[in-house]
């Protein structure tokens, strides 16, 4: 198995891991309830999407 001759430089190692940083989450406003969730899926607090209830959400007491 070949093995790496020489060890690679910081500039290189930062190079490659500049992109390895976390990402804030894309969400999106519910046109139901106006909270935040994520697109695409059904809103956690009403269960609306696209405009019809397709979960059935109870409320906390």
């Amino acid at each position: 198995m070949p093995n790496p001759k020489r060890r690679h430089s910081k500039a290189r190692t930062g190079s490659r891991r500049a992109h390895d940083s976390l990402k804030r989450r894309a969400l999106s406003e519910c046109p139901n309830c106006h909270e935040r969730k994520m697109p695409h899926r059904a809103c956690p607090k009403c269960g609306y999407y696209k405009g019809r209830e397709v979960v059935n959400v109870e409320e906390a007491s």
